[in-house]
């Protein structure tokens, strides 16, 4: 079942979504219910983060400097 909703798009954004359904063979209404499904995706849906975010490149400076200027690890 679906819902039919009326709103306005700004006229930039529409020739925008026109070019981009042409150019993917598919429709306006698809690329605004898959942007919509995605930004809008339920909890269960999403995945954790089990990696790490950054990696690490370079050599690795002291876990608990005592004596050292914690800029002088970050900035050469």
């Amino acid at each position: 079942m679906s819902i039919r909703t009326t709103f306005d798009i700004p006229e930039p954004l529409h020739s925008r979504l026109r070019h981009r359904a042409e150019n993917s063979g598919t429709s306006i209404r698809a690329l605004i219910v898959r942007a919509l499904e995605q930004v809008y995706r339920d909890k269960e849906d999403r995945h954790p983060v089990t990696g790490p975010l950054v990696r690490l490149n370079g050599k690795k400076g002291p876990l608990f400097p005592v004596d050292e200027n914690p800029h002088d690890l970050i900035l050469p």
